[in-house]
């Protein structure tokens, strides 16, 4: 019997970042929407209700802060799980972050896809087999 495949939304303006995101998530075995401002973010969490949503702050339009509360407050989207990955380190941004209901907030650097695999497996989101080939390291 096989597994459907979790699905997770990046909202990122930067086409590079988007990109390199999507096949990092693709590789591990992961559907993956992609959405360039948050606009069109919150349209597609709504109309596919994704298990994971990775959100930037800083982006045109609506930004990363404005469409995690939009989320939160919407009882379709509110338990969907919100990581926000940002180049953005200061202290009250990270914790307006979780005030409007991320569950975490990753600084865009070197180590950033590793802590965002990692929380992803901690949410069941990476699939099983992923976890288990990790484990074996």
């Amino acid at each position: 019997m096989q597994r459907q495949k979790k699905t997770v939304l990046v909202v990122e303006d930067s086409p590079v970042q988007m990109l390199s995101m999507s096949d990092l998530l693709q590789k591990k075995g992961l559907n993956v929407l992609c959405a360039r401002n948050g606009h069109i973010g919150l349209a597609l969490a709504l109309q596919h209700r994704p298990d994971a949503i990775v959100l930037d702050i800083e982006m045109p339009g609506k930004n990363g802060l404005e469409v995690c509360a939009a989320l939160k407050d919407n009882r379709r989207t509110a338990d969907i799980p919100v990581i926000m990955l940002t180049a953005h380190h200061e202290m009250p941004t990270i914790q307006c972050s979780f005030d409007f209901g991320a569950i975490d907030y990753i600084p865009k650097d070197v180590f950033s896809s590793t802590v965002l695999v990692e929380t992803l497996r901690q949410l069941r989101i990476l699939p099983e087999e992923d976890m288990i080939r990790s484990e074996a390291r």
